[in-house]
């Protein structure tokens, strides 16, 4: 039997409401038990303790949030390497010089709150409503503390498909000095990381298989560079080569460079 993608289940009687009223905004069938989950690929949880997404079925991983106070994402920003992290030279951050970066991929805004952590102002762009909601969730939850909150104070969360969000302020005469792409696309990584999240997105938002317009209508929109995360193995997006790459264990980054940055 073919499952439905995603419901929406509260885990706390308390946010029986909210949980109602997340449905109806997302379009999305409100469960009220476990014991319904078994017809959906994915739950999207409400709880006190913010919003969450589960895979459903046996030996799923644990469920995934947008986290900035704790875990994996507050190590990184206490011990993560500063500007001296891959990321940060690819969208070029050196003494004096922290870019502008539009991430028209924000996911659960990892990467960005890395650059936001480095002085980077932020513009986010998330087309998925699903992820966006767990997004925006975890930036409100982030006020708690003031240190924090001075971080993602650099977020700005807009919830938009990316190729006409870019393309309208394209056309409005905006630009931004970096453009950030991680798209979506099957991985041959093998780290538990990488599986427990793919399980988790895949059915929310599948693989972005318009990758080659996105990269077009950020370069179009783009003052200095695009740089576009890539599994290490990957092809090239497009015919474009760019300009040079950054090569990690698992990732890199190709960079196509419009115009020194300053």
């Amino acid at each position: 039997m073919m499952k439905d993608a995603v419901a929406v289940l509260a885990l706390d009687p308390l946010c029986s409401e909210k949980a109602e009223t997340l449905a109806n905004e997302l379009g999305l069938t409100l469960i009220s038990s476990e014991a319904e989950s078994e017809s959906y690929e994915v739950l999207l949880r409400v709880a006190e303790t913010g919003l969450s997404l589960q895979a459903t079925g046996k030996k799923a991983p644990g469920a995934i949030q947008a986290d900035f106070l704790t875990g994996a994402t507050a190590h990184r920003r206490k011990f993560g390497g500063g500007k001296g992290q891959m990321i940060a030279k690819a969208v070029g951050i050196k003494s004096g010089i922290r870019p502008q970066v539009l991430d028209v991929t924000a996911g659960l805004g990892k990467d960005a709150f890395v650059l936001a952590t480095l002085g980077c102002d932020m513009t986010l762009v998330e087309r998925s409503p699903v992820i966006h909601a767990l997004l925006a969730d975890g930036l409100a939850r982030a006020e708690v503390d003031p240190d924090v909150a001075k971080i993602t104070d650099r977020m700005h969360l807009h919830h938009a498909n990316s190729i006409d969000w870019m393309r309208e302020q394209a056309a409005a005469g905006e630009r931004y000095q970096v453009v950030y792409v991680d798209p979506m696309f099957p991985h041959n990584d093998k780290s538990a990381l990488v599986k427990k999240e793919m399980r988790v997105f895949r059915p929310v938002v599948g693989d972005d298989t318009d990758a080659e317009e996105l990269l077009a209508a950020a370069l179009a929109i783009a003052e200095n560079r695009v740089v576009v995360k890539r599994p290490r193995k990957a092809p090239l997006i497009g015919s474009r080569a760019p300009s040079y790459q950054l090569e990690g264990k698992s990732s890199r980054y190709d960079i196509y460079t419009l115009k020194k940055l300053a």
